[in-house]
Parts: structure tokens; C-alpha cells; sequence
């Protein structure tokens, strides 16, 4: 129940929020801070007497950052170290030292293992106390969770677009393509309204392909993206004269 409703909360309440690197600067992946705060409260949601309030997950100030080796989505952030910042509402029942080094413990290991985000550093955050672990179960049901600038919508199902010019053919293929990599749930957009696209761009001469997605439980979402680009990759590199690299934003997965 606390997850479902950490989960609901998110969904309704939030846009996609930052676009944060997924792996390092080779790996060419993004995920949406909607998805890695939905993640990250189910994780968090299996620490005892605690009830997540807000969680926002964004660079570490004055950290240097890398190129990436690909064109990143539209105002995504570049690959480099990320700091979780969560305020908590805590049990007495333990004390709260002991709440706060779990609840930092599950974040840092969900992020890094579960998600594959260099995330670095958690600061924590109490808001209230309460004397019994019900009492914050009652806290959390009339009590917003997690809190992001509004952005843009949540993330809605798309169907697989179909290009335009000389691309109609390609995107069309390569939507094939990515959904029958194992771990792809479906193909999804949140950044305008088409979950694939194919842009040539003339300096350098290259095919970029950026796909947006849903992983599948079960499945780790780097792995899944590194999957997914180095199969866009190879199907795109028939009849293409130059080089293919491919980008993935992850919208939505599940640990």
C-alpha cells in the first residue's frame, strides 16, 4: 500500500522533471527524474517509519561533468555526479540517526545498482516526528509526496511515429526495432509527441536516433538502453553512408 500510493502520488503530481544520465558518458542514456524518484520511493518506502515527503535528484553543485559521447535529448543534464536530496517524515520508535542512515543507504544503493545514476551523496532532511510507526502512516495519507517544479505532462503511451520525407521508412523500422529488445515495455514520449525520431545532421555527417521508453519489470534499465542503441545502431547502419549513434530516455521503469 505505501508503495502504491508513493507511486500515485507521483504520477499525478509531477511532470517528467530532469533528464538524468543514466551510466557514464559513453552509455547515451537518460532517465526522466520522474521515473528515478518513482524508483527510488518504492525503495525507500521498505524502510521502517519512514514516509517520504519530497525527493528531487539533481547535480552536484561545482562537480565537473563529461561530454557525452552522443547528442542528448533537449535540455538533458550531462553525464557527471548527482546528489538525491529527500525530506522525510520519522518514527520515533528508532532512533532517528539509525532512520536516516538506512533511508540514505537504500536511496545511494537503489540509484547506483538498481538504476545505474552516479549518484554520489543523499541529503536528508526531517520534517516531523511522530511517537508510532501508524502515526506515520496517518501522516503520510493527508500529506503531499514528492514536490518538482512543474514541467511538462507525465508520461503518456504513444504510438510508434512514422516520420516524415525520408525518414518515414527508417523510424518506422527502427520503432520495430526498439520494441523487440528484450526488456522494452513500450515505446512512450514526453518530450513532444513522437517516442522515435531520426535526425541526419550534415556537420559532422551523422544519423542520430533518440527513442523514448518503457522498461519492463525485471529488467535493468541500462542494460535494457544499452540493448536497445546498439540494436537501432546495426539496423540503421544498412543504407546509411555515414555513422549512426543513438540516444535513449527511459520514462518509466520499475526495481
Amino acid at each position: 500500500m505505501r508503495t502504491e500510493a508513493w507511486t500515485q502520488a507521483v504520477r499525478h503530481e509531477l511532470g517528467p522533471g530532469r533528464l538524468l544520465p543514466l551510466g557514464g558518458p559513453d552509455d547515451g542514456t537518460w532517465i526522466t527524474e520522474q521515473a528515478a524518484c518513482r524508483a527510488l520511493g518504492r525503495a525507500a518506502a521498505e524502510v521502517p517509519g519512514v514516509w517520504l515527503e519530497s525527493l528531487r535528484i539533481g547535480p552536484v553543485p561545482l562537480d565537473p561533468v563529461s561530454e557525452p559521447a552522443v547528442r542528448p535529448p533537449a535540455s538533458a543534464l550531462p553525464p557527471g555526479p548527482l546528489r538525491i536530496e529527500a525530506a522525510f517524515t520519522a518514527s520515533l520508535g528508532q532512533p532517528l540517526p539509525h532512520i536516516a542512515d538506512q533511508l540514505r543507504s537504500a536511496l545511494l544503493y537503489a540509484a547506483a545498482q538498481a538504476l545505474g545514476l552516479a549518484a554520489v551523496t543523499a541529503d536528508l532532511r526531517v520534517t516531523d516526528l511522530h511517537a508510532s510507526s501508524k502515526a506515520v502512516e496517518r501522516s503520510r495519507n493527508t500529506t503531499q509526496a514528492v514536490k518538482l517544479a512543474p514541467q511538462a505532462a507525465a508520461a503518456r503511451s504513444s504510438p510508434p511515429a512514422t516520420g516524415t520525407g525520408s525518414t518515414r521508412g527508417p523510424v518506422r523500422e527502427l520503432s520495430d526495432v526498439a520494441m523487440g529488445t528484450a526488456g522494452v515495455a513500450r515505446l512512450t514520449a514526453v518530450l513532444g509527441s513522437r517516442p522515435v525520431k531520426v535526425r541526419d545532421h550534415d556537420d559532422p555527417p551523422v544519423r542520430h536516433i533518440e527513442v523514448q521508453l518503457a522498461v519492463a519489470p525485471g529488467h535493468h534499465p541500462l542494460e535494457v538502453a544499452r540493448a536497445v542503441r546498439a540494436a537501432l545502431a546495426d539496423a540503421a547502419a544498412t543504407g546509411t553512408p555515414g555513422p549512426v549513434t543513438a540516444a535513449v530516455l527511459i520514462v518509466e521503469t520499475e526495481i
